[in-house]
Protein backbone atom coordinates (compact mmCIF):
# COMPACT_ATOMS: atom_id res chain seq x y z
CA UNK A 1 0.00 0.00 0.00
CA UNK A 2 1.42 3.16 -0.92
CA UNK A 3 2.04 6.06 1.57
CA UNK A 4 2.41 10.02 1.66
CA UNK A 5 4.59 11.24 3.88
CA UNK A 6 5.05 15.40 4.66
CA UNK A 7 8.56 16.63 6.04
CA UNK A 8 10.09 19.76 6.24
CA UNK A 9 13.86 20.10 5.98
CA UNK A 10 14.75 23.81 8.14
CA UNK A 11 17.75 25.52 7.22
CA UNK A 12 20.78 26.43 9.69
CA UNK A 13 23.12 29.36 10.19
CA UNK A 14 26.29 29.22 12.25
CA UNK A 15 27.15 31.36 15.18
CA UNK A 16 30.59 31.27 14.72
CA UNK A 17 32.91 28.61 12.99
CA UNK A 18 35.91 27.78 13.61
CA UNK A 19 38.05 25.60 11.32
CA UNK A 20 40.70 22.75 12.75
CA UNK A 21 43.35 22.00 10.42
CA UNK A 22 42.91 18.88 7.55
CA UNK A 23 42.56 15.47 9.69
CA UNK A 24 44.46 12.31 8.42
CA UNK A 25 40.95 11.37 6.99
CA UNK A 26 41.03 14.47 4.29
CA UNK A 27 38.32 16.04 6.64
CA UNK A 28 38.21 19.58 8.52
CA UNK A 29 37.39 19.18 12.36
CA UNK A 30 35.19 22.26 13.21
CA UNK A 31 33.83 24.07 16.49
CA UNK A 32 30.87 25.90 16.03
CA UNK A 33 27.10 26.83 17.02
CA UNK A 34 24.81 25.38 14.57
CA UNK A 35 21.21 27.39 15.37
CA UNK A 36 17.72 26.68 13.02
CA UNK A 37 16.27 29.90 11.25
CA UNK A 38 12.47 30.40 9.87
CA UNK A 39 13.31 29.20 6.53
CA UNK A 40 12.69 25.38 5.01
CA UNK A 41 12.71 23.33 2.41
CA UNK A 42 9.41 20.83 2.13
CA UNK A 43 9.78 17.43 0.81
CA UNK A 44 6.27 15.67 0.33
CA UNK A 45 7.58 11.67 -0.35
CA UNK A 46 5.06 9.29 -1.40
CA UNK A 47 5.90 5.60 -1.61
CA UNK A 48 5.33 3.06 -4.18
CA UNK A 49 5.33 -0.88 -4.85
CA UNK A 50 8.90 -0.91 -6.62
CA UNK A 51 11.40 -1.17 -4.86
CA UNK A 52 15.35 0.54 -3.91
CA UNK A 53 14.09 3.18 -6.18
CA UNK A 54 14.21 7.26 -5.21
CA UNK A 55 12.84 9.56 -7.68
CA UNK A 56 13.32 13.58 -6.76
CA UNK A 57 11.40 15.95 -8.59
CA UNK A 58 11.90 19.92 -7.82
CA UNK A 59 10.09 23.10 -9.45
CA UNK A 60 12.02 25.60 -7.97
CA UNK A 61 15.85 24.74 -9.01
CA UNK A 62 17.72 22.49 -11.21
CA UNK A 63 18.47 19.85 -9.22
CA UNK A 64 20.99 17.42 -10.35
CA UNK A 65 19.55 13.53 -10.65
CA UNK A 66 22.37 12.66 -8.19
CA UNK A 67 22.16 14.66 -4.97
CA UNK A 68 21.48 14.35 -1.55
CA UNK A 69 18.33 13.08 -0.91
CA UNK A 70 19.39 10.28 -3.67
CA UNK A 71 22.54 10.18 -1.53
CA UNK A 72 20.91 9.85 1.58
CA UNK A 73 18.71 7.28 0.17
CA UNK A 74 21.38 4.73 -1.47
CA UNK A 75 23.55 5.33 1.37
CA UNK A 76 20.87 4.03 3.53
CA UNK A 77 20.12 1.10 1.55
CA UNK A 78 23.93 0.17 1.83
CA UNK A 79 24.28 0.33 5.94
CA UNK A 80 20.94 -1.32 6.37
CA UNK A 81 21.88 -3.83 3.89
CA UNK A 82 18.17 -4.42 3.27
CA UNK A 83 15.41 -3.30 0.25
CA UNK A 84 13.86 0.09 0.21
CA UNK A 85 10.19 0.89 -0.36
CA UNK A 86 11.06 2.67 -3.84
CA UNK A 87 9.97 6.71 -2.68
CA UNK A 88 8.95 9.57 -5.02
CA UNK A 89 10.10 13.17 -3.47
CA UNK A 90 8.39 16.18 -4.53
CA UNK A 91 10.90 19.08 -3.13
CA UNK A 92 9.71 22.10 -2.85
CA UNK A 93 12.77 24.72 -2.60
CA UNK A 94 13.52 26.92 -0.47
CA UNK A 95 16.83 27.55 0.84
CA UNK A 96 19.47 28.40 -1.93
CA UNK A 97 22.12 25.96 -3.22
CA UNK A 98 25.90 26.97 -1.94
CA UNK A 99 24.50 29.52 0.76
CA UNK A 100 25.92 27.86 3.77
CA UNK A 101 22.39 27.44 5.17
CA UNK A 102 22.86 23.39 5.17
CA UNK A 103 19.57 22.99 3.10
CA UNK A 104 21.41 20.02 0.82
CA UNK A 105 22.13 18.39 4.25
CA UNK A 106 18.89 18.98 6.02
CA UNK A 107 17.15 17.86 2.79
CA UNK A 108 18.99 14.24 3.45
CA UNK A 109 17.93 14.39 7.11
CA UNK A 110 14.36 15.04 6.25
CA UNK A 111 14.51 11.97 3.62
CA UNK A 112 15.57 9.80 6.57
CA UNK A 113 13.06 10.70 9.05
CA UNK A 114 10.42 9.77 6.03
CA UNK A 115 11.61 6.27 5.33
CA UNK A 116 11.48 5.94 9.06
CA UNK A 117 7.91 6.90 8.88
CA UNK A 118 7.42 4.98 5.92
CA UNK A 119 8.50 1.96 8.67
CA UNK A 120 11.79 1.50 7.59
CA UNK A 121 14.20 0.19 11.21
CA UNK A 122 17.33 2.00 11.49
CA UNK A 123 19.29 -0.16 14.19
CA UNK A 124 20.80 2.02 17.18
CA UNK A 125 24.06 3.96 15.17
CA UNK A 126 22.74 2.93 12.00
CA UNK A 127 21.75 6.77 11.01
CA UNK A 128 24.83 8.46 11.68
CA UNK A 129 26.89 6.01 9.66
CA UNK A 130 24.77 6.83 7.15
CA UNK A 131 24.89 10.87 7.47
CA UNK A 132 28.96 10.13 7.44
CA UNK A 133 28.39 8.85 3.81
CA UNK A 134 26.52 12.14 2.83
CA UNK A 135 27.49 15.30 4.63
CA UNK A 136 28.84 16.38 7.82
CA UNK A 137 26.08 18.89 8.48
CA UNK A 138 23.26 15.99 8.25
CA UNK A 139 24.42 14.55 11.68
CA UNK A 140 23.12 18.07 12.92
CA UNK A 141 19.62 18.16 10.73
CA UNK A 142 19.08 14.39 12.33
CA UNK A 143 19.70 15.29 15.98
CA UNK A 144 16.55 17.28 15.33
CA UNK A 145 14.76 14.14 14.92
CA UNK A 146 12.20 15.91 12.77
CA UNK A 147 11.78 19.00 14.87
CA UNK A 148 11.47 22.54 12.82
CA UNK A 149 14.02 24.08 15.19
CA UNK A 150 17.12 23.49 17.27
CA UNK A 151 20.55 24.75 18.09
CA UNK A 152 23.70 22.62 19.44
CA UNK A 153 27.41 23.04 20.08
CA UNK A 154 29.16 20.71 17.21
CA UNK A 155 32.24 19.65 16.43
CA UNK A 156 34.75 16.74 15.16
CA UNK A 157 33.68 16.40 11.67
CA UNK A 158 30.16 17.58 12.34
CA UNK A 159 29.25 13.81 14.09
CA UNK A 160 29.72 15.77 17.63
CA UNK A 161 26.46 17.03 18.04
CA UNK A 162 25.53 18.75 21.78
CA UNK A 163 22.07 20.10 21.73
CA UNK A 164 21.48 22.96 23.62
CA UNK A 165 18.14 25.17 24.47
CA UNK A 166 17.40 27.41 21.49
CA UNK A 167 16.96 30.84 22.24
CA UNK A 168 13.70 32.10 21.36
CA UNK A 169 14.04 35.81 21.35
CA UNK A 170 16.45 36.40 18.26
CA UNK A 171 15.55 37.82 14.80
CA UNK A 172 17.10 37.50 11.91
CA UNK A 173 17.57 38.88 8.26
CA UNK A 174 19.28 36.74 5.96
CA UNK A 175 20.84 38.69 2.50
CA UNK A 176 21.40 36.32 -0.06
CA UNK A 177 24.43 38.07 -2.36
CA UNK A 178 23.91 35.50 -5.41
CA UNK A 179 26.93 34.26 -5.77
CA UNK A 180 28.18 30.56 -5.06
CA UNK A 181 30.24 29.36 -2.59
CA UNK A 182 31.07 25.24 -2.70
CA UNK A 183 32.22 23.76 0.08
CA UNK A 184 35.19 22.22 -1.47
CA UNK A 185 35.83 25.93 -2.99
CA UNK A 186 36.19 27.38 0.32
CA UNK A 187 37.85 24.61 1.91
CA UNK A 188 40.35 24.75 -0.44
CA UNK A 189 40.73 28.36 -0.10
CA UNK A 190 41.03 28.75 3.35
CA UNK A 191 43.97 25.80 3.17
CA UNK A 192 45.70 28.55 1.00
CA UNK A 193 45.93 31.40 3.57
CA UNK A 194 47.80 31.88 7.17
CA UNK A 195 45.32 32.29 9.35
CA UNK A 196 45.48 34.24 13.14
CA UNK A 197 44.19 31.95 16.25
CA UNK A 198 42.87 35.69 17.94
CA UNK A 199 39.38 35.64 18.69
CA UNK A 200 38.83 31.92 18.72
CA UNK A 201 36.62 30.60 21.72
CA UNK A 202 37.56 27.67 23.77
CA UNK A 203 34.65 25.22 22.72
CA UNK A 204 33.41 25.29 26.52
CA UNK A 205 32.66 28.84 26.02
CA UNK A 206 30.10 28.68 22.94
CA UNK A 207 26.99 28.01 24.94
CA UNK A 208 27.85 30.44 27.58
CA UNK A 209 28.76 32.92 24.34
CA UNK A 210 25.18 32.26 22.97
CA UNK A 211 23.22 32.72 26.01
CA UNK A 212 25.41 36.38 26.03
CA UNK A 213 23.14 39.49 25.18
CA UNK A 214 23.82 39.59 20.78
CA UNK A 215 25.77 42.87 20.88
CA UNK A 216 28.81 41.17 23.13
CA UNK A 217 29.09 38.21 20.69
CA UNK A 218 32.52 37.53 19.85
CA UNK A 219 31.97 34.73 17.26
CA UNK A 220 34.16 34.54 14.12
CA UNK A 221 33.58 32.56 10.96
CA UNK A 222 37.20 31.76 9.56
CA UNK A 223 35.65 31.40 6.15
CA UNK A 224 34.24 35.02 6.12
CA UNK A 225 37.40 36.26 4.98
CA UNK A 226 38.58 34.78 2.71
CA UNK A 227 35.27 34.49 0.68
CA UNK A 228 34.49 38.02 1.56
CA UNK A 229 38.11 38.57 -0.23
CA UNK A 230 37.13 36.30 -3.19
CA UNK A 231 33.60 37.68 -3.80
CA UNK A 232 32.60 41.75 -3.67
CA UNK A 233 29.27 41.11 -3.27
CA UNK A 234 29.65 39.13 0.07
CA UNK A 235 32.21 42.10 1.62
CA UNK A 236 29.44 44.91 0.72
CA UNK A 237 26.07 42.68 1.60
CA UNK A 238 28.03 42.54 5.38
CA UNK A 239 28.95 46.34 5.44
CA UNK A 240 25.18 46.91 4.32
CA UNK A 241 23.66 44.16 7.23
CA UNK A 242 25.46 46.12 9.99
CA UNK A 243 24.33 49.35 8.54
CA UNK A 244 21.03 47.81 8.93
CA UNK A 245 21.35 48.14 12.28
CA UNK A 246 22.22 44.53 13.17
CA UNK A 247 23.86 44.02 16.76
CA UNK A 248 25.43 40.66 15.12
CA UNK A 249 26.47 40.15 11.18
CA UNK A 250 28.79 37.21 9.82
CA UNK A 251 28.76 35.19 7.21
CA UNK A 252 27.07 31.19 7.22
CA UNK A 253 29.14 28.80 7.00
CA UNK A 254 30.92 28.61 4.11
CA UNK A 255 29.05 31.18 2.51
CA UNK A 256 27.59 33.08 0.48
CA UNK A 257 24.63 33.77 2.99
CA UNK A 258 24.89 36.87 5.08
CA UNK A 259 22.96 37.03 8.37
CA UNK A 260 22.15 40.20 11.15
CA UNK A 261 20.87 38.97 14.63
CA UNK A 262 18.44 41.53 16.12
CA UNK A 263 16.54 41.36 18.84
CA UNK A 264 13.26 42.94 18.57
CA UNK A 265 10.98 41.77 15.31
CA UNK A 266 10.15 45.31 14.22
CA UNK A 267 13.60 46.30 14.18
CA UNK A 268 14.35 43.28 12.07
CA UNK A 269 11.48 44.04 9.43
CA UNK A 270 12.98 47.61 9.26
CA UNK A 271 16.26 46.03 8.45
CA UNK A 272 14.76 43.91 5.99
CA UNK A 273 13.01 46.59 3.96
CA UNK A 274 16.03 48.95 4.10
CA UNK A 275 18.34 46.43 3.18
CA UNK A 276 15.45 44.70 0.23
CA UNK A 277 16.35 47.89 -2.17
CA UNK A 278 19.59 46.27 -3.06
CA UNK A 279 19.35 42.86 -1.94
CA UNK A 280 17.14 40.04 -1.81
CA UNK A 281 16.88 39.68 1.76
CA UNK A 282 14.59 38.07 3.85
CA UNK A 283 13.48 38.31 7.80
CA UNK A 284 13.05 34.75 9.61
CA UNK A 285 11.47 35.09 13.18
CA UNK A 286 14.29 32.25 14.66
Amino acid sequence: MSAEIFVQAPAKINLGLRVLPKREDGFHGIESVFATVALNDDLLVRSFAEKNVCLVHCGQADIPQKNTITSAYQAAKSVLGADLPGVSVELTKRVPLGGGLGGGSSDAAALLVALRKLGVVFPDGAANKIAALVGSDVFFFLSLDGKPDGAAIVSGRGELVKPISPRCDLHYVLVFPGVHSSTAEAYSAIDSVERSKNGWLPLDELESVYRSPVKDWTFTNDFTPVIAARYSRVQQALVDVKSSGALFCDMSGSGSTVFGVFDSASRAQDAESFLSGRWNALYCKK
